[in-house]
């Protein structure tokens, strides 16, 4: 009898020593003369069970996790592969309630297939929305992603469907689709995520948007430090070519479209999509003046649609089942799912992909399981290190872009670090200038220059400097940052200061 058993080939997985213990599976079943088949799928996103092995049942997959090289004897002898009671066992996967509980759409692929397969990608639906794309008109597609809600998933939650249309209707001999893969805001890695673990998607999504707008070049622009995701995505780049998924003649329709991959070099600003474009034209990434518009002049001067890893991998599923599928899920005006990574004090740190309306508190206790020290989470700083932090009395939020707008707050790209109550928030406002200032591209002066005075500031303040007056000339400068800077980077510095400031002023030395 043949056993197949899933080992993650994820890179977070990898780290907490899968590849070790996919090698020692098959050492011990080699020994104990059993028939057994590795096969490397995606992490399902639970990292506080990682490494997390499953085994095919007839009844379903089955858990054992997080396993170590010092297990693995133990779950042969526990007869784990016909799903034995072991101390690591977690029971038939798709029931664990972290998992059970979300609403995968985008990531309906990840954890379960092995992610370099076409043929796993073609068995699980893969390349419907491409197919159905390719006997529609342009105007169709970009309809279809407009009726479905989409907004960008990479911070500005921009509707898709406007971008794609304005970059439709620009007359132009050459047009382009880059994917901003260049994920570098803290507590983030769904991006990274999907491109490991299901990297076929990405390119599927790519493709539709060529035909959408008209498109015949593509790039994913990815950041340096991800170099597993890096191999998949040439892999799958190059499956797609060989069958026809991407070329010259995409599955005989007669239309084209190219992709490749570019690797940024570890500048926090080129995430910014017109300082991603002069990387791309192999100049220093520096933000660049609006307008005109990148779906007007973009890459190269040609009208260009940038869009986020998850914007570009949530549109096959909307070209597969339809827009108002889509549209479905979620909550007033933020329409879909988010996919959500959870990070910082938390017990259960990982991935949740959920329908726009889960209540921060919802996510943090239900699916985060509460800090992972047992203290009382003080402050939750959501949307990358350029989002505010939240305190306690606003963890009932709905994760709706309105609903965090009126709190002078951002969603941005689904990021939710948590902090407990031994967090000294003025640290973090200090941080998060020092962030500014090291990661600034130096274009524009109140970025440049506001936030190293912005640091020097805050530390005046940690001393108990000259409060009356160092306090108002922090948010004086916040101001300049907010309404002077060229781009978000500068822009957006002042809303984890403000808000450390504004909802923990005993931190600063201020009586609330």
């Amino acid at each position: 009898m043949s056993f197949i058993v899933y080992v993650p080939s994820d890179s977070g997985a990898i780290s907490l020593g899968a590849n070790n213990i996919a090698d020692q599976l098959v050492t011990e079943a080699i020994q104990r003369n059993i028939d057994v088949t590795i096969i490397r799928n995606g992490s399902r996103g639970m990292y506080w069970l990682e490494p997390m092995v499953e085994v095919a049942t007839p009844t379903g997959r089955v858990a054992y996790g997080p396993v170590k090289s010092s297990d693995v004897s133990s779950l042969f002898e526990a007869d784990f592969l016909n799903a034995g009671d072991h101390s690591l066992a977690l029971g038939v996967t798709e029931e664990i309630p972290y998992l059970k509980n979300q609403q995968r759409l985008t990531f309906a692929r990840v954890g379960i297939t092995n992610p370099i397969s076409l043929d796993d990608y073609l068995a699980h639906e893969g390349y419907q929305g491409l197919k159905n794309a390719l006997t529609m008109n342009p105007a169709d597609i970009v309809a279809a992603v407009t009726d479905s809600g989409l907004r960008g998933r990479g911070g500005a939650a921009f509707p898709t469907g406007i971008k794609w249309n304005t970059v439709l209707n620009t007359p132009a001999e050459q047009k382009y689709i880059i994917c901003n893969a260049d994920e570098g805001d803290s507590g983030t890695f769904s991006d990274r995520m999907i491109m490991e673990n299901d990297p076929f998607v990405l390119i599927e999504g790519m493709t539709i948007a060529g035909l959408a707008v008209g498109a015949t070049q593509g790039y994913i622009y990815l950041r340096v430090e991800y170099p597993h995701a890096h191999r998949a995505l040439n892999t799958a780049l190059q499956l797609a070519n060989q069958h026809n998924y991407l070329g010259d003649n995409i599955l005989g329709s007669g239309q084209q479209f190219q992709l490749e991959v570019r690797l940024g070099a570890g500048a926090y600003v080129c995430g910014e999509e017109t300082s991603l474009m002069e990387s791309l034209e192999g100049k220093r990434g520096l933000v660049r003046f609006k307008p005109p518009l990148p779906a007007i002049s973009g890459l190269f001067g040609k009208p260009t649609v940038v869009n986020n890893v998850i914007s570009l991998a949530s549109v096959p599923i909307i070209l597969d089942k339809g827009g108002e599928f889509y549209r479905d899920y979620g909550m007033g005006r933020s329409r879909g799912t988010l996919p959500l990574q959870l990070a910082g004090n938390l017990k259960h740190t990982g991935l949740v992909e959920v329908a726009f309306g889960l209540s921060l508190r919802e996510l943090l206790y239900d699916f985060g399981g509460g800090s992972a020290t047992g203290k009382p989470i003080k402050a939750v700083q959501v949307g990358g290190p350029l989002g505010a932090f939240l305190p306690e009395e606003q963890f009932d939020t709905p994760l709706d872009y309105e609903a965090f707008a009126a709190l002078w707050a951002v969603l941005g790209h689904g990021g939710v670090v948590a902090f407990d109550e031994t967090t000294n928030m003025a640290t973090m406002a200090k941080y998060s200038m020092e962030f500014c200032a090291i990661e600034s591209c130096g274009k524009c002066t109140p970025c440049r220059i506001g936030s190293t005075r912005g640091h020097e500031l805050i530390d005046s303040i940690m001393q108990g400097q000259d409060l009356d007056k160092n306090i108002p000339l922090l948010r004086s400068l916040c101001d300049t940052l907010l309404n002077g800077s060229l781009c978000a980077l500068g822009g957006m510095t002042p809303y984890p200061v403000l808000s450390a400031l504004n909802h923990f002023p005993e931190d600063f030395g201020v009586k609330p």
